[in-house]
């Protein structure tokens, strides 16, 4: 993912300068121009707005049929020694939020679903428990504390819910991730209605939609990393 894939494939070029010098320039300059395409925040718009296919929930008609709530982890703070050690991270908290709202609108229990982040650390799944009753006062029903990545979780996910007779449920994630997670989903024969969250905004035509920023970078990077699940999605499905 960028911008170390384009460190690397200018680092190449770097390594080339000598022996292959059209080579290398050519490396070089592409390494700089795509750094700097995925940097825009018209670039990310676009990507990001292309994966945001599920449109928001209309909290005032809750009549779907389900049965829970599931939330999947997003990130992890590692270092938060305000609480104790490691948080949610704010992908997560982003997550937790509207998985709270969602609650207290619907009446309906809570499951949440991540692995450890890294091991000797607690996995998600506690941290977005201990979240969730401490800061918002919730209680959380169910754990799924062992998956690795979405498809994990969501067959993990699956399997502890059919136990409890739990066949439908809303399903909260990024609006971008939404599209891989609801796949994953289907594979597991969970039946889900999306629940997005954390919408990013559509592209402007502003001065500022042309100028690179950090934010835009890292956006980008999230809406590659969606669209290469996709891919491999749809290869290993």
């Amino acid at each position: 993912m960028p911008p170390l894939a384009l460190l690397v494939l200018g680092g190449v070029g770097w390594l080339l300068r000598k022996r292959r010098p059209l080579t290398a320039r050519a490396l070089m300059l592409a390494a700089t121009a795509l750094l700097a395409l995925a940097s825009l925040p018209l670039s990310s718009a676009l990507l990001l707005g292309a994966l945001q296919r599920h449109p928001a929930l209309d909290e005032r008609e809750l009549s779907h049929g389900c049965g829970a709530i599931v939330v999947l982890a997003g990130d992890a703070q590692l270092h938060a020694p305000e609480y104790g050690g490691a948080a949610c991270g704010p992908l997560t908290l982003e997550r937790l939020r509207y998985g709270a709202r969602l609650a207290r609108a619907s009446g309906l229990p809570l499951l949440v679903s991540g692995g450890p982040p890294r091991a000797g650390v607690r996995s998600h799944a506690e941290l977005m428990r201990e979240a969730l009753e401490r800061d918002f006062d919730l209680p959380v029903r169910w754990l799924e504390d062992s998956s690795a990545d979405t498809r994990e979780n969501l067959a993990k996910s699956a399997e502890l819910l059919q136990k409890n007779d739990v066949r439908r449920v809303y399903l909260v994630t990024h609006a971008w991730h939404m599209p891989r997670a609801v796949g994953w989903a289907r594979a597991a024969e969970l039946d889900v209605v999306p629940a997005p969250t954390g919408f990013r905004a559509p592209f402007e035509w502003r001065m500022s939609s042309f100028l690179p920023t950090s934010k835009a970078l890292r956006e980008t990077t999230w809406a590659l990393h969606e669209l290469l699940g996709l891919v491999w999605q749809a290869l290993s499905g």
